[in-house]
């Protein structure tokens, strides 16, 4: 991984994090449209930086969208985006169910090149378990955005999605150690630092897939 593409992983995920009390704190100042603006002008930039014109054109019909909804559908707009960022996850992890191989095979391959029996079958299990979740954090997140307090909305975006993606991070891992007793398993360490230096490649398959 290369120290722009490193850059920008740490750019991404502070702004994740932060997304939710960005839009608390904006609500309780009455400068709800800054969520939304700040994130327009990202895909601005991505826009500008896009090699292909349909790239191009997909980054600033966004851009135009977060505009719009930054002038007449403040507090909606800002709220909704954490449902489309779970949308999207689930949907990228879905079609490689569809296409395969599947999502976390890919990442498996990168430490066990030649699969052992049974292993394929568990990482599909495991993508479709990965698919549900994003899809339950859509709903979640939704219900939370049209009907809950603020608070309640950027609680579940700022912490209890992380909490839930971390037990299931951890609850998998522990379960591989019980579902193949006699494989040797990489650290936890190993496989991030693995699945970090890889990730870029494999979006960028699964995109051209």
């Amino acid at each position: 991984m290369t120290v722009q593409a490193v850059i920008r992983f740490i750019l991404g995920a502070a702004l994740f994090l932060l997304y939710p009390y960005l839009v608390y704190r904006s609500m309780e100042d009455g400068v709800v449209w800054i969520a939304p603006a700040v994130l327009s002008g990202i895909y601005v930039f991505r826009a500008l930086q896009a090699k292909t014109s349909r790239q191009r054109l997909k980054n600033l019909a966004i851009t135009l969208l977060l505009l719009l909804g930054a002038f007449y559908l403040q507090a909606l707009t800002a709220k909704l985006l954490p449902v489309l960022i779970q949308l999207a996850l689930m949907l990228f992890f879905g079609r490689t169910l569809v296409k395969g191989p599947p999502l976390v095979e890919r990442f498996a391959r990168l430490d066990y090149p030649d699969f052992k029996p049974g292993i394929a079958e568990y990482c599909r299990q495991v993508t479709v378990v990965w698919t549900g979740f994003f899809a339950f954090n859509a709903v979640v997140c939704a219900v939370l955005a049209l009907w809950a307090p603020t608070a309640w909305w950027a609680f579940y975006n700022s912490v209890m999605i992380l909490l839930l993606t971390g037990l299931l991070m951890v609850g998998e891992y522990v379960w591989r150690h019980y579902h193949f007793p006699d494989m040797e398993i990489p650290s936890a360490r190993s496989s991030l630092q693995s699945m970090l230096a890889n990730c870029r490649k494999i979006w960028m398959d699964v995109q051209a897939g």
